[in-house]
């Protein structure tokens, strides 16, 4: 006996994921102001000078651009939690690669049923794919008018949209990281640019040249280049991990799509 395809529940609307980085820079802010601008990491009240070797310091007299930066880095790991956090749900309650052979095999055996209860029990995105196409796998074996080869592009034209529904709510929030491992490099590179002026403008109204404050200056400038590269290399790393189990995932939904297609072709001639 086929079961019955259950009504599908709507979403919640609600994205609390477009609050990330004005979050972020509100609490870049407070880092920056509070954290590294505390008066214990300078010599004088005035903030002008950081203690020596007090990085904190350093970090504050990076400029205005080290919140920017410390937003980004901020974004880029708060995103990175929760794509992990939605790509395994999306990968259901067991191994996928299991998973899949499982139904290939129940569908070797004709046990349609047994597949779908399979889908059930792994729940998740590759799992919500291959129930429908199992849904309509029974439907076509009910239809009496269409040929063999329509009812085989109806299973194939419903996989396909499935997937297409599937696949945007893994692949959200990625564009924001792949610009963030572009923009953070840039933007740090603008602050090192800002803060090399600052420090050659004030060594050329004091006249005679000081190594040690020019040290100090450029130091204070690269500060910028470091967190940026930092945040940039995290992003690119994140990115690719996730792209990467995005691909295993759809490669697994084409395979297991493509046996269901052709399981039906082959016991319906």
């Amino acid at each position: 006996m086929s079961q019955a395809k259950p009504t599908t529940q709507k979403k919640s609307g609600f994205n609390w994921t477009i609050f990330v980085i004005p979050v972020a820079f509100i609490v870049s802010e407070l880092i920056f102001h509070l954290v590294f601008g505390d008066r214990k990491h300078f010599i004088d009240d005035m903030k002008n000078e950081p203690i020596p070797g007090d990085y904190f310091g350093i970090i504050y007299k990076g400029g205005f651009i080290v919140p920017f930066l410390l937003t980004m880095f901020i974004t880029v790991i708060t995103y990175s939690i929760e794509r992990f956090m939605t790509i395994n749900k999306a990968q259901g309650t067991g191994s996928v690669e299991s998973f899949l052979q499982n139904v290939k095999s129940l569908l070797h055996s004709n046990n349609i049923d047994g597949a779908i209860a399979a889908c059930h029990k792994q729940k998740g995105s590759v799992a919500n794919v291959v129930v429908e196409g199992l849904y309509k796998y029974q439907d076509m074996e009910k239809n009496t008018e269409l040929t063999l080869e329509q009812k085989v592009e109806n299973i194939q034209q419903e996989i396909e949209e499935a997937t297409t529904l599937e696949l945007p709510g893994l692949q959200e929030n990625l564009p924001i990281i792949a610009t963030i491992s572009s923009v953070a490099t840039l933007v740090a590179l603008l602050g090192t640019v800002l803060g090399m002026i600052r420090a050659f403008a004030a060594m050329a109204t004091a006249g005679t040249p000081d190594p040690a404050a020019l040290a100090s200056g450029i130091s204070e400038a690269l500060i910028n280049t470091a967190i940026g590269i930092g945040t940039s290399a995290v992003a690119v790393i994140m990115y690719n991990i996730f792209t990467t189990k995005i691909d295993k995932l759809t490669y697994g939904i084409d395979e297991i799509g493509y046996s269901i297609s052709q399981t039906f072709a082959s016991t319906k001639k």
